[in-house]
């Protein structure tokens, strides 16, 4: 294993705000590269789930330990010399020295990981991102995902000190995962599916809306919140008109993974009503719904 000592080409690191100086920024913990770990993961199981979803557990003593809520490593594909970029895959579940990875076989590079088995080794660079908040104190934790996102959420619903409500969407049944483990932690889940085969039918977005309407008087709601860019914007405008918090995920396509190369760029807004660019690897993935300028 290897320490990563500076991945960040410092004429671009000045380009942007180091401390996200943006309205509704809340403190937060931040992996400076001195907490950027490069390994030789091993594999300890691997199994396909549903949907064509794989779930990948990996020993990663370097990594797994320095885990929170919301980061993503950077993983090299095996097995295919042509592919130079690696592929960022959100951290599904740490424990001590173990790291879970959920993943949907969409492509060329997915499929290729879908041949590890027990054994084998996959080189990862990790953990990257800033994390998700805890809730504040007087609002009550909502976590919003679609599809993939349910993964992304699982550490978020975990380290949280109180539970919530989670909404779980996709197109059908089988793009709803990890209610179990969920439901496990305490966490009661609404699922709504489009085409009405799990839960009610219509987007999560749809049931979020119902629940928000019986709540009542009950504690103002902070949103966490991973999925589609059209589901995190959905959310963020209803945390907006409640004046309420929503965390966003925001899910760019990324090159280096480490802030270096720009790719993942993504237009935020400044505390003097202008804006400016931030790098999703690198001041995300994890924005409040007030930092995003969403490009009409």
């Amino acid at each position: 294993m290897d320490m990563i000592p500076s991945w960040s080409d410092r004429s671009a690191e000045s380009r942007f705000d180091r401390k996200r100086e943006t309205p509704h920024s809340r403190t937060r913990s931040s992996t400076g590269d001195e907490g950027i770990h490069q390994e030789d993961a091993t594999v300890r199981q691997h199994d396909a789930t549903i949907g064509g979803y794989w779930l990948i557990t990996l020993y990663s003593p370097a990594i797994a330990p320095r885990v929170e809520p919301g980061q993503f490593v950077h993983l090299k594909i095996p097995f295919l010399n042509e592919a130079l970029l690696r592929r960022p895959f959100s951290v599904y579940q740490a424990e001590g020295e173990i790291l879970r990875l959920l993943y949907k076989d969409t492509g060329k590079g997915t499929h290729q990981m879908t041949r590890l088995k027990s054994g084998d080794s996959v080189n990862l660079i990790g953990p990257l991102g800033r994390p998700f908040p805890r809730h504040a104190p007087d609002a009550t934790p909502v976590l919003v995902a679609g599809g993939y996102g349910m993964a992304a959420l699982y550490l978020v619903a975990k380290n949280q000190p109180k539970i919530g409500t989670a909404f779980f969407g996709g197109a059908s049944k089988e793009d709803i995962l990890c209610v179990d483990q969920f439901q496990a932690m305490g966490w009661p889940v609404v699922i709504a599916t489009e085409d009405g085969s799990l839960g009610q039918q219509g987007r999560v977005t749809d049931a979020l809306d119902g629940w928000l309407g019986s709540r009542g008087e009950s504690p103002r709601p902070e949103y966490f919140a991973c999925g589609p860019n059209a589901m995190l914007r959905a959310v963020g405008d209803r945390a907006r008109a409640g004046g309420d918090t929503a965390w966003l995920s925001m899910d760019r396509n990324m090159g280096c993974g480490v802030g270096a190369c720009l790719t993942c760029v993504q237009k935020v807004q400044r505390k003097n009503g202008d804006w400016t660019w931030a790098r999703v690897c690198k001041e995300g993935p994890v924005f409040e719904c007030r930092e995003i300028v969403w490009d009409e």
